[in-house]
C-alpha cells in the first residue's frame, strides 16, 4: 500500500543523510521506523484511552488485595 507522509525539513534531511551514508533507501528506514515504533505508539494510545475512560468513571480499577485474592496469591506463605 502506498502512503504519503510529509516530514519536517530537518527530519527529511536526517533521513537523507542516513540513507546516503548507508546506501539504503529512505523507504527502508521509514518502514523500519514504523515497524519498530508501532507497538510503542499503540501501547501509548491504548493506555491513554483507558486512562481517559478511568477519569470519566467508565473503567474499573482493582486494589492489590483484590488482584491477589482473585489470583489465589493471598493463600501462599511469604
Amino acid at each position: 500500500m502506498a502512503t504519503s507522509v510529509r516530514l519536517r525539513p530537518e527530519i527529511e534531511a536526517r533521513l537523507d543523510a542516513l540513507a546516503k551514508s548507508t546506501g539504503r533507501t529512505k523507504a527502508f528506514y521509514i518502514r523500519e521506523l514504523i515497524e519498530r515504533g508501532l507497538e510503542d505508539v499503540e501501547d501509548y494510545y491504548i493506555a491513554d484511552a483507558r486512562y481517559q475512560r478511568y477519569l470519566k468513571g467508565e473503567e474499573r480499577t482493582y486494589s492489590l488485595e483484590e488482584v491477589s485474592r482473585g489470583l489465589g496469591l493471598d493463600d501462599q506463605a511469604a
